[in-house]
């Protein structure tokens, strides 16, 4: 899935700068183009991955992912710390979930959030 995700973002000139996860979610890295907000490189990296996903295997005919995502920007200069950050997914989730972790990182961004809307 990862670098099924990597060659999808390449193919909208966001070229990929480290993509991981677990199980139940991913991190993607990415440089985002001029010529593509956000929600389109999203929705298309969902588009594209989950069709794909479906074609894998016959238990993966129901792969959704689910509605809602989280997007930050970087500086350049802690980039690297955020391919750490994803390199060391497996790791860090044998203390947090994942809802704590996006909890983490809202906060972390003086995000206001709302549990009732977050989750699906």
């Amino acid at each position: 899935m990862h670098r099924y995700l990597g060659a999808v973002s390449a193919r909208l000139e966001c070229p990929v700068i480290r993509v991981g996860g677990i199980a139940d979610h991913v991190h993607c890295l990415a440089r985002q183009s001029r010529t593509i907000t956000v929600a389109e490189w999203v929705k298309e990296l969902k588009r594209a991955s989950s069709q794909w996903a479906k074609t894998q295997s016959p238990s993966l005919v129901g792969f959704q992912w689910q509605a809602g995502y989280g997007a930050f920007s970087v500086s350049q200069s802690l980039s690297h710390k955020v391919e750490e950050y994803i390199e060391g997914q497996e790791g860090h989730h044998r203390t947090f979930d994942f809802q704590a972790e996006f909890r983490k990182l809202l906060d972390a961004h003086g995000v206001a959030y709302d549990e009732r809307y977050v989750w699906d």
